[in-house]
């Protein structure tokens, strides 16, 4: 027999030490990474009875139609703690409003929910004072514009420090 030859390594509880600690650590790591991606980016919507919101569906997705044949365009600021919205026609005029009313649904956590009523700003803009926090929200417009149903502008929009982004 040679002097060189080696020894045939053996497999010991420091070994099996790493590999449980190696397994255990992919999965926690996975497992948190998971945690943090479904926390951060769900945006689903509490809404109390799926059943009758599925059976409003077709109704609201008409009136949709008819309101976009309208031509009409929204435009909603946030910034400085002042909610703004307002109504231009298709030919960029203001729409004459009577009344506005803002909800802010968050997607997630409905206790956050807040229903803001404008009052008449400047020309036909309607203004309140409200700061919602920064994030994810759902924001309802509700506009009396004289029609047989209020025009209703649903947007979902990004709050960062304290404006519309």
């Amino acid at each position: 027999m040679s002097a060189n030859a080696q020894k045939p390594r053996e497999f010991t509880g420091r070994h099996m030490l790493a590999i449980i600690l190696a397994f255990f650590g992919v999965v926690i790591g996975v497992n948190l990474t998971m945690a943090t991606l479904a926390s951060t980016s769900w945006t689903g919507l509490v809404v109390e009875n799926t059943y009758v919101a599925s059976q409003q569906f077709n109704k609201k997705a008409e009136e949709g139609r008819a309101q976009a044949a309208l031509g009409w365009t929204g435009k909603l600021t946030i910034a400085w703690g002042e909610v703004r919205y307002g109504l231009t026609d298709v030919a960029g005029k203001p729409v004459a409003l009577h009344g506005v009313k803002v909800l802010f649904r968050h997607p997630a956590y409905e206790k956050e929910d807040k229903a803001v009523i404008l009052a008449l700003a400047s020309g036909q803009e309607f203004a309140a004072q409200h700061m919602p926090k920064d994030g994810v929200w759902i924001v309802e417009v509700d506009a009396d514009a004289g029609l047989a149903e209020p025009y209703r502008d649903v947007r979902r929009i990004i709050i960062s420090h304290g404006a519309l982004k």
